[in-house]
């Protein structure tokens, strides 16, 4: 089930983790999407790192 990550960017920059097996990844809704990563805290960190992104 996607989580949004509370605090994420602006509204232009509305990101979610989703997983995929064993696999999180890090989505946006400007259509930007993350590495495949094992630890759900990677592909958040992943997440704010491109909504913080000018």
């Amino acid at each position: 089930m996607p989580q949004q990550d509370p605090g994420a960017g602006s509204p232009a920059h509305l990101t979610t983790t989703v997983e995929r097996g064993s696999f999180a990844v890090a989505r946006c809704t400007c259509g930007w999407s993350g590495p495949a990563r094992r630890s759900r805290d990677r592909a958040r960190t992943d997440a704010r790192g491109h909504a913080e992104s000018p």
